[in-house]
Parts: structure tokens; C-alpha cells; sequence
């Protein structure tokens, strides 16, 4: 579909008999999704120049689903919250009774704070950057929504909470009587018989009211709860929630730390990979999370291209992985490229945690953790740009880490590319959706192109990106490429097929 290329399966992606038995049925090849423009946040207009600062870094749906936290380079947190459903009991009944709620999802800004701010690293002459690496949301209490968010070196735990503003809306004073020279009166203030001394009569003053406080309007509180510091030589990667809701991981280039939430001064070193001699250092982790069931397991991947498994209870220096998937090279297909593009960017387990989901450079691959022997299933994001690696080496291109997600319900997963587009596989038995949606108010435009201009060689272009010139290009399709824009960091709302993703300063959501 859509000149997209077919995933690739691996000929072994049926599970071992004993997994088979226990899972449940696969399930039937589902119908390519009709994906509609839904709002977007931050449009530019044409000709508009983005700052740097204002350039989305990070994107995060909620475990409901109803809020939404973007971060950005200038080190800026932005919450958006739904407004299509409201009492969650009553969206419910609203399901059971199969009909939609709204024509689609709605979000509205809630509001934004100042996450981190520039530092300077005396001991070592390294600025440390503002820029917003990755945002987690934690478990809400109380009415009160909590978040992690993290820069290079340092990562904050937010509280946000609405809180009403009481105001006194009774008083004791009757301004009916007024003295006619202007000062107060009534029977809020004593009388000239009781500032004589006259004792009051039994009863006391009829109209004697004490003052009402109410609350009609709400502020939303933001306060920073902890900051955790102090424990990473190297910049943060990724941090990641536990299911037990008392626990986080955050990666750098060589360790993992455990933390607790409550405890900001201490966290345990479970995993480091740096070698004695660092000559010898030939991969570094690139990403790491937590199962989304169990407490005890996470996964972390390599630049090598490798995702291993780790038991918590194995020991207090989980060195040793209790399971590594990776995909081999084929024999004789070895370049100076092959290592930069195995490198794996993110990851991310299936809702379930029987899956997860993998983006290297090239392909977005499928992993079953029953299954280490490959991938059950590779999608190809952008295969046509395999003939041009040497040029996107020489741009710094070939470096650009995308992010990938995958739906709730497993059947598809989605990622992005260059020129603001984002691909949607369908992972389903039997599936061959691949969708290409672009960024922009009608996201299937780049589908009905077809330009017959000749192609342009990257190569000529090289030395114009260095100066500041764009990249362009014609892909596979037809279709031009732009290196210059590209679509790193994306979201799947987790119980509804709808998409959240970044294009520079802009949030764009989809939905089917």
C-alpha cells in the first residue's frame, strides 16, 4: 500500500510450542486505518523561523490517556489535557453503548513551566544544555498529577494540582446604611449607644453575620517535589517508571541507576557496561525500560544493535542479561556502515510485555521476548536512502535518533522519518498496512504525488547543508525528501488509535 514496502518476516516468527500454548489466539488481519488530521499546537506559518529553544524535544501520553506533556530544548514542560471526555465512567457507558462520543479527540492547552534551566559543569568546563531529554508521567494521587523530566544530567519529579482560590463573598457590613459623610456604617460597627458602654440587650445585634468564605476559581500549582542529581558522568538517555509506582531507572551512555521516588540523595548502580580501559569500550546503551508488568525485569539496548533482557533478582550488579536479541549480519554484507546503522535508538514494550518494539537508523523491528533467535518482524522506514549513506554520514544525518511507539491493542506501530512523514505498520497476522502520513493539515498528500522531475543526487548537496542549505531529495515513490525537517519524536495515545507527534515547534495529532 502506498508504495510502502511490505514487512519483512522472519521465516521462525511462530513462538516455541510451549509459548504457543499459552498465548492467546493471533489476531485476523485488520484493515488499513483512515488516519485524519485532528489539531495542531504551535502551527507556523510559511516563512516562519523556529527558534531553537521552542523546537519539541520529548513527547508523553498519560496512563489514561487524557493528559499530555511535551518538553522542549529551551527546557520548558507543556501540558495539554483532553476536553472531548470528561467523566471517565461516563465515557464508559458511552462505549457499551457504541456510539461516539465526539466526532474526535480534543485537547486543550493546560498549562507550562520552567523544567530546567542552563548549567555550567565547573569541576569539568561542560555546559550542561536546558533541553528536555524525556518526560515520564507517574502515578496521579489525589487529584494531582506527578511527572519526571530529565535533562542531560538532571532529573526533576513534578507535582501539578489544581487548587481553589477562596475568597470572602459575605460580609458583616450592611451597605445599605451609609452615614452621608462617607464613612462606614451599619451595623457591622458598634453603635454610639455601645461605644458609651451601654451593655447589649439580650439577644445581641440581630444582623451580626459572621464572614463566608468561598472558592469559585481554580489556579493550577506547580511545584518541583525532588530533584535527583548528581549520579550520571554521562548524559541521560532515558529514564523509565516502574509498575511498582515507587521506582525508576535512568540510563546514561555506560550505567543504569535505580531510584526511589522518595529518596533524591541516593540511587544503586545496577548495571555498567564501561570497561577498565576505556580504549576498549566498544558499545554504549542507548536506551533503557522497564516491563511494563513486572517489577523485577527491564530491557536495555545497544549500539551494537542488541537488546538484552535483565532479572532484578539475579543480583544487586545485573552485568549478566538473561536474554539477548539481535539480528546477525548476513555473511559478506559488512560496511563501514553497518555498525552506525544497527545502532538502536529507542525501545519500547508492548502493553502486554510480550513485545517489544525496536528503531535502529533503517528499520523498526519487532521483537517476541519468548523469542530470541530475530525479529518476527522488520518494517523498512526509509530504504531509500540506503544507497546515499556516505553522504548522510558525511551531513551527520545518519546520527538522527527516532523514537517509535506501538498501540495499545498491538496490531500496529508507528515511527518517523525526514521530511516531517511518519510511517504506521500494520504487525497484525497477516498484515501488510504501511501507511506514510505527513506532518501537516492533510497528512495523506504526500500518497497522491507523483512528481517526474529527475532525481537529485545527495552528493551535490552535502557541502550546502554545511552552510546552512537544505537537503533534498526524491525517495522511492516519487516523493521529495527533505534531511533539514525531520520527525524524531512521536506518541500513541494508549487505548485509542491517536497519534501525537513533533514537527520542530509544532504538535500535531492524528486520529482513525
Amino acid at each position: 500500500m502506498n508504495g510502502a514496502a511490505a514487512p519483512e518476516r522472519s521465516p521462525s516468527a511462530s513462538p516455541p510450542p510451549a509459548a504457543q500454548a499459552q498465548a492467546p489466539p493471533p489476531p485476523s488481519p485488520t484493515q488499513p486505518l483512515e488516519w485524519r488530521f485532528s489539531q495542531v499546537f504551535g502551527e507556523r506559518s510559511a516563512g516562519e523561523e523556529v527558534q531553537d529553544v521552542d523546537i519539541i524535544s520529548a513527547i508523553e501520553f498519560n496512563k489514561s490517556g487524557h493528559h499530555l506533556a511535551t518538553g522542549d530544548r529551551g527546557g520548558r514542560v507543556v501540558l495539554f489535557e483532553r476536553t472531548d471526555v470528561k467523566d471517565h465512567a461516563c465515557r464508559k457507558d458511552a462505549e457499551k453503548a457504541d456510539y461516539s462520543i465526539s466526532k474526535h479527540p480534543e485537547f486543550r492547552y493546560k498549562t507550562e513551566f520552567q523544567s530546567h534551566e542552563p548549567e555550567f559543569d565547573y569541576l569539568k568546563s561542560l555546559e550542561i544544555e536546558e533541553k528536555i531529554n524525556q518526560i515520564k508521567w507517574c502515578q496521579a494521587a489525589n487529584g494531582a498529577l506527578f511527572l519526571l523530566s530529565t535533562n542531560d544530567k538532571t532529573i526533576k519529579f513534578w507535582k501539578v494540582q489544581e487548587k481553589k482560590v477562596k475568597k470572602v463573598s459575605e460580609m458583616n457590613l450592611d451597605r445599605s446604611t451609609t452615614p452621608a459623610n462617607g464613612s462606614p456604617g451599619g451595623v457591622g460597627y458598634l453603635s454610639p449607644s455601645l461605644s458609651n458602654g451601654n451593655a447589649l440587650k439580650p439577644g445581641g445585634l440581630p444582623l451580626l453575620r459572621l464572614p463566608v468564605v468561598t472558592s469559585q476559581e481554580t489556579s493550577l500549582a506547580v511545584s518541583c517535589r525532588r530533584v535527583y542529581a548528581h549520579a550520571h558522568d554521562y548524559h541521560i538517555n532515558s529514564i523509565s517508571n516502574n509498575s511498582d509506582g515507587e521506582t525508576f531507572i535512568s540510563a546514561d551512555d555506560l550505567r543504569i541507576n535505580l531510584w526511589n521516588l522518595e529518596i533524591s540523595n541516593q540511587s544503586f548502580n545496577i548495571i555498567d557496561v564501561k570497561p577498565t580501559n576505556m580504549e576498549d569500550l566498544t558499545e554504549v546503551i542507548t536506551s533503557a525500560e522497564f516491563h511494563p508488568i513486572h517489577c523485577n525485569t527491564l530491557a536495555y539496548s545497544s549500539s551494537k544493535g542488541s537488546i538484552r533482557l535483565v532479572d532484578l533478582r539475579q543480583s544487586a550488579l545485573c552485568d549478566t542479561h538473561s536474554q539477548i536479541f539481535e539480528q546477525h549480519e548476513a555473511p559478506g554484507s559488512r560496511s563501514f556502515f553497518t555498525e552506525i546503522i544497527a545502532s538502536i535508538s529507542d525501545i519500547k514494550f508492548s502493553k502486554d510485555g510480550r513485545h517489544i518494539l525496536s528503531r535502529d537508523y533503517m528499520t523498526l523491528k519487532l521483537w517476541d521476548v519468548k523469542m530470541n533467535s530475530g525479529p518476527v518482524a522488520t518494517f523498512q522506514v526509509h530504504e531509500y536512502l540506503r544507497p546515499k549513506l556516505c553522504d548522510l554520514y558525511e551531513n551527520d544525518s545518519i546520527f538522527d535518533k527516532f523514537e517509535c511507539c506501538q498501540s495499545g491493542d498491538g496490531l500496529r506501530v508507528a515511527t518517523g522519518s525526514y521530511s516531517n512523514i511518519f510511517r504506521v505498520f500494520g504487525c497484525g497476522t497477516g498484515s501488510s498496512e504501511a501507511t506514510t502520513l505527513e506532518a501537516t493539515r492533510n497528512p495523506t498528500r504526500r500518497q497522491l504525488q507523483n512528481p517526474t522531475r529527475a532525481t537529485r543526487s545527495l552528493s551535490t548537496l552535502t557541502r550546502a547543508v554545511r552552510r546552512g542549505g537544505e537537503s533534498t531529495g526524491i525517495d522511492a515513490n516519487g516523493n521529495s525528501y527533505d534531511l533539514s525537517t525531520k520527525l524524531l519524536h512521536l506518541a500513541w495515545h494508549p487505548s485509542e488509535n491517536l497519534i501525537a507527534c513533533a514537527a520542530a515547534n509544532s504538535l500535531y495529532m492524528y486520529y482513525a
